[in-house]
C-alpha cells in the first residue's frame, strides 16, 4: 500500500504537498486560534508540515494519516528536527475511511477528499471523528473562472467541469452539507506557482540522475508538456483553498 513512485519522484523537494507557501500554513494556524492541547487529525497528513508546525507554534497535539511512506517517514524526521515528536505521530496507511479513537478537536483533509469519495462523503468521515463543537479543515480546488470546454477542465487535471464548482458555490456546498463556514485561506498564483515549478526542477534532476530507470519516458513526457499545459490552463482557471467549518 503506497502511492505511485511518480508522487514521491514529483514532489521529493515539498514540504507542502498542496499549493500553499508556509506563510500561508501559518496564517492559517493563527486565523484558527487554536489553543495549546488542541488534538488534530490530519488525514492524508502528506510529509506532516501542517501537524509539525502547529505543535511547535500553537501547542496541538494528534496523529497524521498518509499513504506514502516516503512522506510518512519526512513527517516522522520533521517533528524530530522540530522537537514535537512527543506530541504528534504519523501512520503509514490509508485514510479512507479512517475514524479517531478519541473525538477530537480539529478533522482535516487538506487537499485529498478522495478519501470519502468526494466532499460530501470526505465531510462525513471527518465528522465521525470530531468532538462537539470542533473545527473540521477541507482543502479543495474550485474554478476561478468560467471553464469554456472539457478540454480545458481535463487539462486542469479533472474529468470534467463538474468536478469542481465555483468558489461562491463550493461555500453554499459547505453550507448545505450543514456547516458554517467560519474561516479560509485560499491559495494564490504565486503559491500554485511554487508548488508545480518546483516539481519540475525535481523531475528534472530526478531525470539527470535516472536516465535509465523505467519512469524516465514518463518523466520526460512530463516535463515536455506540464509546464505549458500549467500557465495555459491550470494557473488561470484552478483555485483552492483551505476552509474552516463548524456544525451548524
Amino acid at each position: 500500500m503506497d502511492l505511485p513512485r511518480i508522487f514521491s519522484i514529483r514532489e521529493r523537494s515539498h514540504r507542502i504537498h498542496n499549493p500553499f507557501t508556509p506563510g500561508k500554513l501559518a496564517v492559517l494556524g493563527q486565523a484558527l486560534r487554536l489553543a495549546p492541547g488542541t488534538r488534530m487529525l490530519d488525514l492524508a497528513s502528506g510529509s506532516g508540515e501542517m501537524l509539525c508546525t502547529w505543535a511547535r507554534d500553537h501547542g496541538v497535539t494528534g496523529t497524521g494519516v498518509d499513504i506514502s511512506s516516503a512522506f510518512v517517514e519526512k513527517a516522522r524526521a520533521r517533528a524530530v528536527e522540530l522537537g514535537v515528536a512527543d506530541r504528534v505521530g504519523f501512520v503509514h496507511g490509508d485514510a479512507s475511511g479512517f475514524v479517531a479513537d478519541e473525538p477530537v478537536d480539529l478533522a482535516a483533509c487538506v487537499g485529498a477528499t478522495w478519501i470519502g469519495g468526494g466532499l460530501a462523503g470526505t465531510v462525513a468521515q471527518l465528522s465521525d471523528s470530531l468532538r462537539p463543537g470542533g473545527l473540521m479543515l477541507i482543502g479543495e480546488p474550485y474554478w476561478r473562472r468560467d471553464v469554456p470546454d472539457e478540454e480545458t477542465a481535463r487539462a486542469c487535471h479533472a474529468s470534467g467541469k463538474d468536478d469542481f464548482l465555483p468558489l461562491p458555490e463550493l461555500v453554499e456546498r459547505f453550507g448545505a452539507l450543514g456547516y458554517d463556514v467560519v474561516e479560509m485561506v485560499l491559495a494564490s498564483q504565486d503559491s500554485w506557482d511554487r508548488y508545480r515549478a518546483a516539481q519540475w526542477l525535481n523531475l528534472r534532476r530526478w531525470l539527470d540522475a535516472h536516465p535509465d530507470d523505467e519512469l524516465a519516458a514518463e518523466v520526460r513526457e512530463e516535463l515536455d508538456t506540464e509546464p505549458a499545459r500549467y500557465v495555459r490552463y491550470q494557473r488561470e482557471y484552478l483555485g483552492w483553498g483551505v476552509f474552516a467549518l463548524m456544525r451548524t
